[in-house]
């Protein structure tokens, strides 16, 4: 692995389209043919329509810098599109969060007020997803 190789999202891009699409396929089924979502960081029910976004609680480049000395590009898009690190909140939190360690962002008590957050669930949800993309690492290094 080259450790200093630059980001790219290609790979992570290709599959993350395929897990937002399977995620929707089963979100119109459990809304009985309209998406229906629970935001992992509020708790709030989102059906389609409303303002949400896809997205990475462990941003891409966050894990890419974190791995690239150990993990192929192909690797990388496999541990950051883990089902425990894809979810779905609203836009506003999104956006504002972008490409910050999750952990931090929500550490500040500005953001949880902001935004609404349920504290106790986004943080079982950044731990669950940590863990998660510890152990696909483990299984890719060995």
């Amino acid at each position: 692995m080259n450790p200093v190789r630059p980001y790219m999202r290609f790979e992570i891009d290709k599959l993350f389209s395929l897990v937002k699409s399977r995620m929707h396929q089963e979100a119109v089924t459990k809304g009985g043919g309209r998406a229906l979502f629970q935001d992992v960081y509020t708790g709030k029910v989102l059906w389609g329509g409303d303002p949400y976004d896809y997205e990475h609680i462990y941003g891409s480049e966050w894990v890419h810098s974190a791995y690239k000395h150990l993990l192929s590009d192909e690797q990388i898009a496999l541990v950051v599109n883990c089902p425990e690190n894809v979810a779905v909140t609203l836009r506003s939190i999104n956006q504002s969060k972008g490409k910050t360690d999750p952990e931090i962002w929500f550490a500040n008590p500005r953001n949880i007020e902001n935004h609404q957050i349920d504290h106790k669930l986004a943080l079982a949800n950044i731990k669950k997803a940590k863990a998660a993309i510890e152990k696909k690492v483990k299984e890719l290094t060995r």
